[in-house]
């Protein structure tokens, strides 16, 4: 991690709201940016955010994400997602995260991220995997 992960630090992603990000249970009338992708778009840009400031062998996981889905966003319009560090806590971050389209606030919430050693994740994860062929 470089000493450049400190609180403060904010990004933000403008972002297009296809048919691929809306669900329409009401039909097309009704489609909407989702919710699972409003906080896909949050974890996506929380991630970049901390990319930029983590060593070539490490990355980030998600560990907790809160929104709070406040407004409609119509298919075709955007949204802008911003994140910003609120704390980082040995190699875990919390952060806040805002989300607007052309009109108005649509959503907000808490995303916490924790930085991990890349090939030590991969060798839990390789472990893990042996054990469920193992079953």
């Amino acid at each position: 991690m470089k000493d450049s992960l400190v609180a403060g630090i904010s990004t933000t992603a403008k972002i297009l709201v296809d048919r691929d990000r809306t669900i329409g249970f009401m039909g097309d009338e009704g489609r909407v940016y989702a919710t699972p992708w409003m906080v896909r778009d949050i974890e996506h840009t929380a991630r970049d955010l901390l990319i930029e400031h983590l060593d070539e062998d490490e990355d980030t996981v998600g560990t907790h994400v809160s929104v709070d889905h406040i407004a409609a966003t119509v298919e075709s319009d955007s949204v802008e997602v911003t994140i910003t560090v609120e704390e980082v806590n040995g190699r875990a971050v919390s952060m806040s995260a805002h989300v607007k389209d052309s009109l108005e606030d649509v959503g907000i919430g808490k995303h916490n991220r924790f930085i991990v050693d890349k090939s030590k994740t991969f060798e839990r994860l390789e472990t893990k995997r042996a054990k469920i062929e193992a079953l």
